[in-house]
């Protein structure tokens, strides 16, 4: 899918932009127009991109070192954002961390609250210092990714709980922001090879089930980020006005043509259990 201009004029803060899925959103961003404010806590890996952006798009780039999980700095690379560009039109909480991989009992307890720190209060933090001057300006997308955020994930649990929580966040601020025009959803972009696929190789065993699919999706490449990219792009955009409140899977939803009356009534793209009543709710008025 060629890349198009729908995000043109539209100021994009996205964290965790310094590698992995992050950077490639920030430079799918750019490439469809986007003005764009990028970070992550490692200040040289930002910049990169940031310099590989500036080829890459027509609009500007400002590059920040920030660690979601202190809502100070958090709060001061959104202000700087809004000063330097006069708006904020589009959050995207790409930062995160897998945390402890293990039996839940024998995971180091600090490193596992560490990933609800980044992983849930980071996207948290975000939000709340992002929301204010999306409610003034009365419109706003927020794109939330999910990770594995439905089902369980044995031996990931500190990662899975926090994307779980970040889900139910996203449907909850959906709600809540509404009468704004402000919309709110999670992406889960699949089984991507990144730095993550690389710690549950190193941890081997501990990994249970999950290291032979690991060996696997190493060795068959993945999930295309391009899918991951393009569905952030369909949310941050004004092609998706009127959906909020979901969570799409960039490798097995089509999210394109959705009828957004009829999805505003269902169930569908939202964590929730299947049960008889849920299942045909697709044939009831």
């Amino acid at each position: 899918m060629a890349a198009t201009r729908e995000l043109l004029h539209k100021t994009c803060l996205i964290t965790g932009a310094g590698r992995g899925i992050g950077k490639a959103i920030s430079l799918e961003f750019a490439k469809r127009g986007a003005e764009l404010a990028i970070c992550a806590r490692t200040l040289s890996e930002v910049e990169s991109v940031g310099a590989e952006i500036s080829k890459v798009g027509s609009g500007s780039v400002k590059v920040f070192r920030a660690d979601v999980s202190d809502f100070a700095q958090v709060s001061d690379a959104v202000s700087k954002t809004v000063n330097h560009f006069g708006s904020l039109d589009v959050l995207v909480n790409n930062a995160g961390v897998q945390g402890p991989i293990g039996s839940f009992w024998m995971n180091d307890l600090q490193e596992w609250k560490r990933a609800i720190d980044v992983n849930l209060l980071g996207t948290v933090h975000c939000c709340r210092a992002v929301i204010p001057h999306m409610i003034t300006a009365r419109k706003g997308k927020i794109v939330n990714l999910s990770g594995s955020g439905e089902g369980a994930f044995p031996r990931f649990s500190a990662y899975s709980c926090s994307k779980s929580a970040v889900v139910r966040l996203t449907e909850t601020l959906a709600a809540e922001l509404a009468e704004y025009n402000v919309q709110v959803n999670a992406l889960a972009p699949g089984a991507v090879n990144t730095r993550f696929l690389d710690e549950v190789l190193k941890a081997g065993a501990e990994a249970g089930q999950y290291l032979q699919k690991a060996i696997k999706q190493w060795n068959t490449g993945g999930s295309s980020v391009v899918r991951a990219t393009e569905l952030a792009a369909f949310l941050a955009s004004d092609d998706s006005a009127g959906i909020t409140g979901r969570l799409f899977s960039a490798t097995w939803d089509n999210w394109n043509g959705l009828d957004v009356a009829k999805l505003a009534k269902s169930a569908l793209y939202q964590m929730r259990r299947i049960d008889g009543v849920r299942y045909f709710e697709g044939g009831k008025d």
